[in-house]
């Protein structure tokens, strides 16, 4: 209902009244008229207060009764459906209290309801008024009606003066949809450009391709977004960035770059070499900690590694019309003979894609085939999924009847933990290991030895172990993985496998010295293609010494990058699991990982 405001003067012009003669109300015979009409309670035979209170009376000692029935039923195993004569008079009884309850209330609905308009009737002639203008407002929304009222029109003689409409509140506006935050286009064809994106008559995503300017799209991409949805990206930066160099390969549709700071851990001591170790994350203590471990290290005479295996893998799934159509084709492909020549064909996708080894999976009549190869100082995936793509090609000529369900089967495993990639590795298998003298565990560590046996046995293996962990037998791999592989250009969703770690120590030299190491199966990295060619990943590639592919000894600063995050997560291990055991997790953190800014004052 639309609210309409009475004149607290009267509209028409008064009589003068004699002495002692009343005036009567206004509109009054419209108000007997309204007294005259008869309401829907006038019906009842006994009062409504009455009439209410026994069928509340009935509806709450019906449903008590039922409820308490219902209970026995369930206590003595009787079906709920077996009514008995004086359950379905009660049921009976709960129905008409609940009809009548819901007519009561509706009752009273339509009496206010009717009530109210019977009100709106006695215009008077401002609330005409009122009237003509809500009429002329809303006829955008089709013809508008008086709700059954018949309005009383205003003598001839008095002219009607419009209402000034009052002003739509701001906030109101601002609800319904955010105002576009529009910033001025460098030029006017920039801004026409802007428009065509936000009123989507030019795709967001061909900016690059029409413009020829990388950065110029990425900025009027930027402005479009905020006029479409009216948030600030402010905070975002675009300048200082090179977006020809992520085109077709890294990223597309930017609209700027976040920033993530690098940290230094280090030196590590590594194989007789020392590595400063760039660490991007936004968690404190992280790359204070891992330093920390890379000190214990050094001052023990430095870690060792041992690559154990270099494989990257893709599974497709097949499927035959049975299984032993599927098996026959395992056979196939394990057979010697026949992998030489799949070999070969696999090997002509690319100049350094060698297959090492296809394992077999059979799942009824489905067949998944673990293809293994080597991928020199690339992390793979491409190179691998291209090999075993023309292998397919091939096999389909052998096996017409095969049906090539997907490339990938998640057989491989990617970006998943699985049972396969800890048990036989993915990437890069690597172990690196430590000897840390009793003197530095009580010095820089600030534990003992014997402490850190039992935790590491009580947390990183039996606690492990009682959390069902698979491949986390660890006290924080993930930590320094995701830290390294942001840094340096590795796929971030790769750490899900990569962080695969089994931790160990024991105590050594009659017990005064600490062995410790780390194994980890399945470390996926790469020095060329994807991330690793921008410019800030490049240079912490180049900081390590492992940039782009070795031409004398191909694959070797890819491996030589994978023993590099092992080294660093042994040093992480070693001092986290220090800080534990001897009580400073949380203070270090309280220290170092809490920020001291007066949040008031910035905030406002």
């Amino acid at each position: 209902m639309d609210v309409r405001r009475r004149s607290e003067k009267p509209a028409y012009p008064t009589k003068e009244f004699a002495a002692g003669e009343k005036p009567l109300k206004p509109h009054k015979q419209q108000q007997e008229q309204d007294n005259s009409l008869l309401i829907a309670s006038d019906a009842l035979p006994l009062p409504l207060y009455l009439t209410n209170g026994l069928f509340f009376t009935m509806f709450f000692s019906v449903m008590y009764y039922l409820l308490s029935r219902w209970r026995e039923k369930i206590r003595n195993s009787t079906p709920l459906h077996v009514v008995t004569f004086s359950e379905l008079v009660a049921i009976a009884s709960l129905i008409a209290s609940v009809i009548y309850l819901l007519g009561f209330f509706g009752i009273g609905f339509v009496q206010s309801f009717v009530s109210r308009d019977n009100n709106d009737e006695c215009w008077d002639v401002e609330d005409e008024n009122d009237e003509q203008f809500l009429l002329e407002e809303d006829s955008r929304r089709g013809p508008a009606t008086t709700l059954g009222c018949t309005a009383v029109p205003p003598p001839p003689a008095l002219q009607i003066v419009p209402m000034v409409p009052p002003q739509p509140s701001k906030v109101a506006a601002m609800s319904e949809k955010p105002a576009p935050l529009v910033t001025p286009a460098a030029s006017e064809e920039d801004e026409e450009i802007i428009k065509s994106v936000v009123q989507g008559k030019m795709p967001s995503y061909s900016l690059e391709s029409k413009l020829g300017d990388c950065k110029r799209a990425a900025s009027i991409r930027k402005e479009a977004l905020q006029r479409i949805t009216g948030k600030s990206l402010e905070g975002l930066p675009l300048e200082g960035f090179d977006y020809e160099s992520i085109l077709g390969q890294c990223c597309e549709m930017p609209i700027g770059y976040v920033q993530i700071p690098v940290g230094i851990a280090g030196p590590l001591l590594l194989d007789g070499r020392e590595y400063s170790v760039p660490m991007a994350t936004t968690e404190g203590c992280l790359v204070a900690s891992t330093n920390r471990g890379c000190k214990a290290i050094y001052a023990s005479g430095g870690a060792t590694s041992v690559l154990l295996r270099d494989g990257m893998t893709r599974a497709p799934c097949v499927r035959f019309g049975t299984a032993k159509r599927a098996a026959e084709l395992k056979f196939f492909v394990e057979d010697p003979v026949k992998f030489e020549t799949l070999a070969a064909v696999f090997n002509q996708s690319s100049r350094f894609a060698r297959l090492q080894r296809i394992q077999c999976a059979i799942a009824g009549k489905n067949l998944y085939m673990r293809f293994v190869c080597s991928t020199g100082d690339a992390m793979g995936m491409n190179m691998v999924s291209k090999g075993v793509q023309n292998v397919l090609d091939y096999l389909q000529n052998e096996y017409p009847d095969m049906d090539v369900i997907g490339i990938s089967g998640n057989f491989c495993s990617d970006k998943k933990p699985a049972a396969v990639n800890w048990i036989e590795g993915r990437g890069k298998s690597v172990v690196c290991e430590a000897i840390i003298t009793e003197e530095v565990v009580k010095k820089v560590l600030k534990t003992e030895v014997a402490a850190l046996v039992e935790l590491n046995m009580l947390k990183n293996l039996t606690g492990s172990a009682m959390a069902g962990a698979l491949g986390g037998f660890n006290a924080h791999a993930s930590n320094i993985v995701s830290a390294v592989y942001i840094a340096t250009g590795q796929d971030p969703a790769q750490n899900i496998e990569s962080s695969h770690c089994i931790t160990m120590m024991e105590a050594v030299n009659d017990g005064k010295d600490l062995h410790v190491s780390v194994t980890m199966p399945s470390i996926e990295v790469g020095t060329v293609g994807g991330g690793t060619q921008l410019a800030s990943q490049s240079a912490c590639l180049n900081l390590l010494g492992v940039k782009g592919a070795n031409r004398e000894v191909p694959g070797s600063n890819a491996r030589l990058l994978a023993t590099i995050v092992a080294g660093s997560v042994l040093a992480g291990e070693l001092s986290l699991m220090s800080a534990i055991s001897a009580g400073q997790l949380v203070k270090s953190h309280m220290k170092y990982n809490r920020s001291t800014k007066d949040v008031t004052k910035a905030s406002s």
